[in-house]
């Protein structure tokens, strides 16, 4: 199985990428993550929300492999704790699909992009920065792939 996290927003601070690749690494080759950059929708003053989150979704999908299970990333998502995602990752593996980690950009995802996904994951009800995101998302991956196979990196 592999993951893919597709997140709107390029050229990310160097602690972003090496917080991301430490992560990356300790993972195994049947549970790799691999992070692609969807670049943003150009804002201006008077550009609508819904018009960019719309371009970013075009960009999103045209990423998208047809039979991945998408998770859209979104405050409103459900919450899990790491033993949730663990189990959830699990099934994953079960189904024996790869995984799309939807992230968007500054406006969130698109509504039709977020209808796409079988499931809608909550890192936080709080408003992370993107950034941020990415490097705790591939911690929590780490972390629910230690709680499958046992090893104590979780305790």
């Amino acid at each position: 199985m592999k993951l893919r996290l597709l997140a709107v927003g390029t050229r990310m601070p160097g602690w972003v990428e090496e917080g991301v690749a430490t992560y990356r690494k300790r993972l195994p080759r049947d549970f790799a993550l691999e992070v692609e950059e969807i670049a943003p929708a150009r804002r201006g003053k008077n550009t609508p929300a819904d018009r960019a989150r719309e371009q970013e979704a075009r960009r999103i999908g045209e990423r998208l492999k047809g039979d991945e299970h998408l998770v859209a990333l979104e405050v409103t998502g459900k919450p899990w704790t790491t033993r949730q995602l663990s189990r959830q990752a699990e099934d994953w593996r079960m189904q024996g699909r790869d995984v799309a980690l939807l992230v968007g950009g500054p406006d969130g995802l698109d509504p039709a992009l977020s209808a796409r996904a079988q499931s809608a994951w909550s890192l936080s009800p709080l408003t992370l920065p993107h950034p941020l995101v990415r490097v705790i998302l591939a911690e929590q991956l780490y972390r629910a792939w230690t709680l499958m196979v046992g090893h104590p990196y979780h305790r």
